[in-house]
């Protein structure tokens, strides 16, 4: 479960007028790569296979390297402060029915669960989609369709997250996904919750 800390141990990490470096140039990175990756590859690459493939391949390669600087990697970057557990995830669904979630700078537990979920599915996808070019899988009905399934789930998971992101931006007044372009967000204050220091 992630370990909130509070806002103000974000004070002199990072600071820069009035805003804090929260995403660090490879969570950064790994974003845009996927997010790049899957639109591509779930629209006008669809069809194409050798670009398609290598494609999918950098996505496999991203999601590889976000997975190990989960583990390794500091601050908001690490899984294990921004990955909730049950009750905060409820604790967290209930606040957001009733309008009065607070704001969160790193990842809030909605988004975090979201990121879980995409991240399998992607794992899934693509383990697949590598598994359809081997002698051993060629033509298996079993991969193909599990490939095409999970693509078509992971296109609702996608739009959910946008979604997502839309509405946090609205309710606390500051864009997120510019936010994963720039690496920085308002600093924490108040009620603001916030999961590590930040970001070098």
């Amino acid at each position: 479960m992630a370990r909130v800390v509070p806002a103000m141990s974000t004070e002199g990490h990072g600071r820069h007028g009035g805003r804090v470096k929260v995403w660090d140039p490879i969570v950064r990175i790994f974003h845009w790569t996927v997010a790049g990756g899957v639109i591509a590859n779930l629209t006008f690459l669809k069809h194409e296979e050798t670009p398609h493939i290598y494609v999918g391949y950098a996505v496999i390669t991203a999601l590889s390297v976000r997975l190990i600087w989960g583990v390794i990697g500091r601050r908001h970057a690490r899984f294990t402060s921004f990955v909730p557990g049950p009750r905060g995830l409820l604790r967290y669904g209930r606040a957001m029915i009733a309008h009065c979630e607070p704001r969160y700078v790193g990842h809030n537990p909605a988004g975090a669960a979201m990121i879980v979920v995409l991240m399998l599915l992607l794992a899934i996808v693509g383990t697949t989609g590598w598994m359809m070019g081997l002698d051993r899988f060629w033509g298996v009905g079993w991969v193909e369709t599990v490939h095409e399934v999970t693509a078509n789930i992971l296109i609702g998971a996608v739009a959910l997250h946008v979604i997502g992101a839309i509405v946090e931006s609205v309710r606390h007044r500051e864009s997120l996904p510019l936010a994963m372009i720039t690496g920085y967000k308002r600093a924490p204050t108040g009620t603001d919750i916030d999961h590590a220091p930040a970001a070098d």
